[in-house]
This record gives structure tokens, sequence and C-alpha cells, in this order.
């Protein structure tokens, strides 16, 4: 057995989460990688461009590693979450350049200190802003496989793809109507597990004649569902009961 190698090891996992995160955006349309797929407007290029950017503030600033790579949406004054959407002239490709070099800068931090340099993250309040290298390794890897699963869920509402690379998808083997039959005894558990429309809280909804990924949302106060298939979708949604679920 080789010796034990901590700083290799999370920097391994730190690498295959960023190649997770950054696999989703793999033969998608600039349309496509924009597309706000959740209430909040959740979308590919944005969850790219904002782990790129906060990498680059935790493996940066914090070591007195300065990047040099103008963020004016980090700026004070910026307005909120304009880290999180890419403009116009945003393009995919500058999007991904910006993360490769995140990665390039932050790689040569880790290889420049030891697990225990410390470091100050500056938007984090004086009592807790006193970190390790090891500390920020952590915290990256979760934030960047916190987004990647986001990014996962976001590429399946788009066009159906999963798993977690090419050469193997970490899914059960199974075709359309596997799935379709799983995703029914899901469905089923649910409901045996409670009612449909919890006392108070959100309406249900069913998707009916889809064609294309199908996002949702509404509420008990009359919120208006919103479909986000492909524009050519015939894809409905209809407000339901548990009557005639």
């Amino acid at each position: 057995m080789p010796p034990a190698d901590p700083k290799a090891d999370l920097r391994r996992y730190l690498q295959e989460a960023r190649e997770a995160l950054l696999r989703k955006l793999d033969g998608i349309t600039e349309y496509d990688a924009r597309r706000p797929l959740t209430a909040t407007g959740t979308n590919l290029l944005g969850l790219v461009k904002h782990v790129a950017s906060v990498e680059l503030g935790y493996f940066g600033e914090t070591f007195e590693r300065p990047h040099g790579v103008p963020l004016p949406w980090l700026d004070e004054g910026a307005e909120p979450n304009a880290d999180m959407w890419a403009t116009p002239e945003q393009s995919h490709a500058e999007i991904v350049a910006l993360y490769h070099r995140a990665w390039a800068h932050s790689d040569a931090t880790i290889d420049a200190l030891d697990l225990d340099a410390v470091g100050h993250v500056p938007w984090w309040s004086p009592e807790r802003n006193e970190v390790t290298l090891l500390r920020i390794l952590a915290h990256m890897i979760a934030e960047t496989s916190r987004h990647a699963g986001h990014a996962d869920i976001v590429r399946e509402l788009i066009d159906g793809q999963v798993g977690l690379r090419a050469a193997n998808d970490n899914l059960p083997a199974g075709d359309a109507a596997w799935w379709a039959d799983y995703r029914e005894r899901l469905e089923r558990a649910a409901r045996a597990a409670g009612p449909v429309a919890p006392p108070g809280g959100a309406q249900a909804y069913s998707v009916v004649g889809v064609e294309g990924a199908v996002a949702f949302e509404g509420d008990a106060s009359g919120g208006v569902p919103i479909a986000l298939a492909q524009p050519d979708s015939p894809a409905k949604i209809v407000r339901s009961t548990p009557e005639n679920l």
C-alpha cells in the first residue's frame, strides 16, 4: 500500500468534482446552458461561473496569492446573484476558460503551501475567518460537489442526460420503460406515505403529454404552473387535487 498523501487525495477529489460539474456543459447550446430551470433561476453556466469565482477567492485572497482576474460580478455594488448567471456577452467558452484559469491558480496555491498553512477568508466574519489550506480544500470540495449535484438535475431537465460520465454513468442499467416504472413506483410510495397536498402546503401538479424536460411551480395561493420544457414541447401542466391523482 503506498504511503498516505492527504494533500494528493484532497486534490484528486476536488478535481473529480470540478470535472463532474464542467461535464454537464458538454454538447449543449448557448441557450440551454443559460436556461433558468428552477424558480430561483438555477442554470448550468451560472453554476460554473459561480464556482469558478469563489474558487479564485478561496485559493487567492485567502492566502494572499492574488489571481489578477477581474470579477466585476463580485464587486461591492454588483447586483444580487450576478455571479449565478451569464450575460449574453459572456460566452460559454469564456466561462469555461475562467474556470480553467481558476483551476490553474488554485492548484499552484495547493502545490506551494502545506496543509496547515494559515490564511484568512476576507468575506467571513472576523471570529471565524482564520483557516488552513486543509479547511479550504475540504470547503471547496463540498462547494463544488454541491453545485455539481445541482448541475446533474438541471441537465436532466434540459435533455434527459444523466450520469457521472459517458464511460461510467454510475446508474442502474435500464431502458426508458424500466425508468418510467421505477418513477411510478416512487410516486405510489410517496402517495402511500402521506397526503398529496399537505394542509396549507403547495398544490400538487401533474404533467401531461410530456415531450422534453419539464419543471413546474405553484402554491396554494394560486401560483401559476410554469412549463420549462423545450420551447416547442407540447407538455402541459395541470393543477391537480388528491381526487384526480
